[in-house]
């Protein structure tokens, strides 16, 4: 770990947002490791919400999936990245700022992160995003009304 991921390691730990990660941790039942750069690692992450493969709160990567889904360097790269936001953004004011960014990337693209500035900064690519461009807000809607009527009714 460097010097700078210290800082960022404690300073996540004064604004709240790795005891947050951590809070979550323990909600979704999820098991807790040490990663790289300062990073924990929480997999088996079991509610529903958000539907991400991996999401990031302080210095918490958290994940439905194995610890070998990390083995991924770019991955780690990414969520690393948003660890970083959490420490410039004093910690959890990150959460709402982030909603905000996705539901604007989602009016302007139909996509929730092609033009999330945080998704964006944490490099699309490497977070496994695939970039979308901007189109009329009618198409967005009109795929959002598909979506929700091509769901399965549940019992």
């Amino acid at each position: 770990m460097t010097a700078w991921q210290r800082v960022k390691l404690i300073g996540n730990f004064v604004n709240l947002s790795t005891l947050a990660g951590f809070l979550v941790c323990a909600l979704g039942r999820a098991t807790l490791t040490r990663g790289p750069r300062g990073l924990f690692f929480a997999n088996g992450y079991k509610l529903g919400f958000p539907v991400a493969g991996a999401f990031t709160i302080g210095n918490v990567v958290l994940s439905k999936h194995d610890r070998s889904y990390f083995d991924d360097a770019h991955l780690v790269r990414h969520e690393e990245r948003h660890s970083w936001q959490y420490f410039c953004l004093l910690g959890l004011p990150m959460l709402p700022l982030y909603v905000v960014a996705v539901v604007v990337s989602f009016l302007l693209t139909g996509d929730t992160a092609s033009r999330n500035p945080f998704e964006r900064l944490a490099s699309l690519k490497e977070g496994g995003y695939v970039e979308r461009p901007i189109q009329p807000l009618g198409k967005t809607v009109t795929q959002a009304f598909s979506a929700l009527r091509s769901r399965p009714k549940g019992p």
